[in-house]
């Protein structure tokens, strides 16, 4: 298959495995969605690694493969031949891609595999930063020029706030297959939770507000978040009942204004 190919490979993994990060890409153009489809579908491989067996031992196979691909990247070594594989090799060689983001986004689907909830709230932020944080930050620096790190920081903690809000709309589906990824799941704690990644996502929307336009194609893939933690906050019985967020025409609609004006 031609790299082409393996890009095309990639938005069908994204448009099947993550459908909301996939319209959020759609808003980028050219060079720029493509490489948001490379990451994104990296990032419903890893993912999703440790729900396709019931052996924990298998999903932490799953997830050393892509440790030891992501090592053969960065050292130079022969690059194992594979659809997301190859054209992530040729983005991070051409973007200067941080390789701890990746490193901390695959590591951190370990908790997936098991059963224990998170320690504490750091634990659970933690998580958060690695993976929708992780993800975030990789997006926005494939969007700006090698070597160029400015408001990679702020891109990550937009992430994890946006992870945040991801993790309670997944909350029932989670606690269905015995994972329970509140640390406190009272409607005090849940709404606790969601004012602090409020909280975040204003912090970080401010430090990146001179962010270059092309990039925000990137922060884009959040564009539900805000209204979900809000909702959170309003009403945290929600989170259990399943009823955060609105009609798909509604969050279309929304996603279309955004990329209309440049905003995210």
């Amino acid at each position: 298959m031609s790299l082409t190919e393996d890009i095309a490979s990639c938005a069908e993994t994204v448009h099947a495995g993550d459908p909301m990060r996939f319209l959020s890409a759609m808003t980028a153009t050219g060079a720029d969605r493509d490489a948001l489809m490379v990451l994104y579908a990296f990032n419903v491989e890893v993912s999703r690694a440790p729900w396709v067996t019931s052996e924990p031992m298998i999903a932490e196979m799953r997830l050393q493969w892509w440790l030891d691909a992501v090592e053969e990247i960065y050292t130079g070594a022969t690059v194992r031949r594979h659809q997301v594989v190859t054209p992530l090799a040729d983005l991070i060689a051409r973007k200067q891609l941080p390789r701890a983001l990746f490193d901390g986004a695959i590591n951190a689907r370990q908790w997936d595999i098991y059963k224990e909830p998170h320690a504490d709230e750091a634990a659970l932020w933690a998580y958060l930063a690695a993976t929708g944080g992780g993800v975030m930050a990789l997006g926005f620096k494939a969007l700006t020029d090698a070597g160029d790190t400015a408001y990679l920081d702020a891109a990550q903690a937009y992430g994890t706030a946006c992870a945040g809000a991801t993790l309670l709309e997944a909350v029932p589906a989670l606690e269905t297959a015995e994972r329970y990824p509140l640390v406190d799941g009272t409607g005090a704690g849940v709404q606790a939770l969601a004012q602090a990644a409020l909280d975040r996502l204003d912090r970080a929307r401010l430090q990146l507000k001179r962010a270059p336009r092309p990039a925000r194609a990137a922060l884009r893939a959040g564009w539900l978040a805000r209204g979900v933690l809000r909702q959170t906050v309003a009403e945290p019985q929600l989170v259990v009942a399943g009823g955060l967020g609105g009609s798909d025409a509604g969050k279309r609609l929304r996603l279309m204004g955004l990329a209309a004006t440049g905003r995210f």
